[in-house]
């Protein structure tokens, strides 16, 4: 089975929560902080795998997380790494935020390793929180939340060319003649239900790599005869081979088809529909006259206006071949692979999905209880670790009261006497 696109979520491990212990020794009744420091959480890693080429391994699990770091220790001890998460896929991957549909990642190079999201950073032990006025801090760091993110993996297959052309013209056919990609061939449409790979062999040092794409049909770009899907994979190849019966058997028109192919390709990408084409009028055994056939002579002239190169051929025939595959490598030499568009900052791209909420959001429970939430609450709970003791307590609300709560709770009609909650610590409030 090929699968060319899947949806995934992804996840890097947390980092561990500091730790607010103090020494206690034999001897000593009052001994300093010691708590050791959070470890970090494991990140996310990418590695493309030549021996991969597909996305099947992903069309079942689609939840990805590394490992959590573990909390600090008393005696100074930092707690174990998490584990990275390392996911292997195939070469020509793309990584995308469904959200923003932004690329994050080109996997397109063998063995290729990326790290897309890093693991939450370690809280710090309240060793490290002691100061001249305060010997013993009851506070520590909280670690960093690990960055979740919900991504589309696409694969463009990394072919030099890319056969196109209309079912049925002999693209199957011709793959299988010049390399050994076994593509299914018939006499009906749509034989080739996925894209095949090829090597072709020239002579020692000469080989390109050709790919076979499932016939386009018109309405292709919008996803008729899952052609968008189809139409991906050619974006990756540096020049195009467009096979046409020139018989045109069927009650075809060459001329005809060919124009609507090379539509399609305008209308699902214009820097697809610029890349350097050679078009192959296959089936010529089906012409009694050959080359001097009007019908031949009448195609190749129009196919000439739009600056392409004719050859004719009878790949049933094994006629012509030859001469368009030393062609096609001449010009492969000459062509570079352009990469198909910037990557963005992962960073930039969580910064833009974030969600802000308010600095501070109070509401008030069914038994009358004001619950304060919000950002500011956030950023100092993710900042530090508050134990149940009455001085973790206080030093959480002083420092809330130097961002603002206090007049947020005022504002919000709180009066001596009511009772509050705040992270999940319940207090009766007095101005």
């Amino acid at each position: 089975m090929f699968i060319d696109e899947v949806v995934i979520t992804i996840k890097a491990g947390d980092g561990g929560d500091g730790a607010a212990t103090f020494r206690r020794e034999k001897y000593i009744q009052f001994g300093g902080p010691d708590g050791g420091d959070g470890g970090n959480g494991g990140s996310i890693i990418f590695v493309t795998d030549p021996n991969i080429n597909t996305l099947i391994d992903f069309k079942f699990k689609k939840i990805f997380k590394a490992e959590n770091g573990e909390n600090g220790t008393k005696k100074q001890c930092t707690g174990k790494y998490g584990k990275d998460l390392v996911i292997k896929v195939p070469i020509g991957t793309q990584v995308r935020d469904i959200q923003t549909n932004k690329l994050l990642l080109d996997l397109n190079e063998g063995n290729m390793e990326k790290i897309l999201l890093k693991g939450g950073l370690g809280g710090l032990g309240n060793v490290n929180f002691k100061t001249s006025t305060q010997r013993t801090p009851k506070l520590a760091g909280r670690g960093k939340e690990g960055a979740e993110l919900k991504i589309k993996l696409e694969l463009k297959l990394l072919a030099d060319i890319a056969l196109i052309g209309y079912p049925s013209v002999g693209k199957s056919s011709f793959i299988n003649k010049v390399s050994a990609a076994n593509s299914k061939v018939a006499s009906y449409h749509f034989t080739t239900l996925e894209p095949k790979l090829g090597v072709v062999r020239l002579e020692e040092g000469k080989s390109f790599v050709i790919a076979d794409i499932p016939g386009l049909i018109e309405g292709a770009h919008e996803g008729v005869g899952l052609g968008d899907r189809f139409l991906r994979h050619i974006e990756r190849c540096k020049m195009i081979c467009h096979i046409v019966d020139i018989s045109e058997s069927e009650e075809r028109d060459a001329i005809k088809d060919y124009e609507i192919i090379n539509g399609e390709l305008f209308k699902f990408s214009e820097k697809l529909a610029k890349k350097k084409q050679i078009v192959l009028a296959n089936k010529m055994d089906l012409l009694y006259d050959r080359e001097e056939n009007e019908k031949f002579k009448k195609f190749k002239a129009h196919v000439e206006t739009k600056n392409d190169i004719v050859f004719p051929v009878s790949v049933l025939l094994n006629e012509g071949i030859k001469n368009v595959l030393y062609k096609s490598y001449s010009m492969l030499q000459e062509i570079p692979r352009e990469p198909l568009e910037d990557e963005f900052d992962i960073n930039e791209v969580l910064q833009e999905i974030k969600v802000e909420k308010a600095d501070f959001i109070i509401t008030q429970d069914p038994e009358g209880t004001y619950i304060v939430e919000g950002r500011l609450i956030d950023n100092v709970l993710q900042k530090y670790v508050i134990s149940i003791e009455e001085e973790s307590v206080l030093n959480f609300l002083h420092m809330m009261k130097s961002l603002g709560l206090e007049e947020a709770m005022h504002d919000a009609g709180i009066k001596s006497g009511d009772n509050v909650k705040i992270a999940d610590v319940e207090f009766e409030y007095v101005e």
